[in-house]
């Protein structure tokens, strides 16, 4: 089994340890060498592992004290997705990160009009779903297409197309995690994509690809308890 297959497997048996000890933020986690023995790998293995649960938000690492627990990934994710393709799914935030950041930007400088009619009409489809009880997760992906088709780049659309079924689970989990909270959850989403639209409107390109940041950002976020 090939390193990166094995570090997958390590990431999920951290994430599943977090969850079934009810590791809480600050908690400490065994060391780099006791998760070896735990899970029969290699310290390397187990390192590379929690390098990734640290760029997802879920661990952090304290120089000389080890790694302890900075968000527990919601309970609630197992019911959009294996705990086995967690890794995977949580990684794809961070080609969005670059991709999409980029996609608003150019957005921002060369969206036509037509382009921001078609962003617009899928940001108000968005509000809607959102303030109903409807599955909104095809809306917000649907928004964030339209984004990635003003670039007028044809290689970014197919970038983000590959992407779809990664992204469409976390859409969906993330919009049903943040109904079952405060109704304050779903309007501060709500929020981050009206100031996307905002800038791109406004042709702020800068200010279009720091809302895109903060808007991924937050959607992790929400993803954990």
């Amino acid at each position: 089994m090939s390193e990166g297959r094995l570090a997958d497997r390590a990431y999920t048996a951290i994430a599943q340890l977090i969850n079934d000890d009810a590791l809480v933020s600050g908690d400490r986690l065994p060391s780099e060498a006791r998760l070896g023995e735990m899970f029969g790998m290699s310290r390397t293995i187990v390192r590379e592992a929690l390098v990734r649960l640290a760029a997802d938000g879920i661990t952090e690492a304290r120089r000389g004290a080890g790694s302890y627990v900075k968000r527990r990934p919601s309970e609630r994710l197992g019911s959009f997705m294996p705990m086995h393709a967690l890794s995977a799914t949580l990684g794809t935030y961070e080609v969005r990160f670059v991709l999409e950041a980029e996609a608003a930007r150019l957005a921002g400088q060369r969206r036509s009009t037509d382009q921001m009619d078609a962003i617009e009409q899928a940001l108000q489809a968005l509000r809607g779903a959102l303030l109903s009880n409807a599955p909104a997760h095809d809306e917000d992906w649907l928004l964030h297409r339209a984004i990635v088709e003003a670039t007028g780049n044809p290689a970014f659309i197919e970038s983000f197309d590959h992407l779809r079924d990664g992204v469409l689970r976390i859409l969906k989990a993330g919009v049903e995690i943040s109904r079952s909270r405060p109704p304050e959850v779903i309007g501060a989403m709500m929020e981050e994509h009206d100031a996307i639209v905002e800038a791109i409107r406004a042709h702020d390109a800068d200010g279009a690809a720091l809302a895109m940041r903060w808007h991924l950002s937050q959607g992790r976020k929400r993803l954990m308890p």
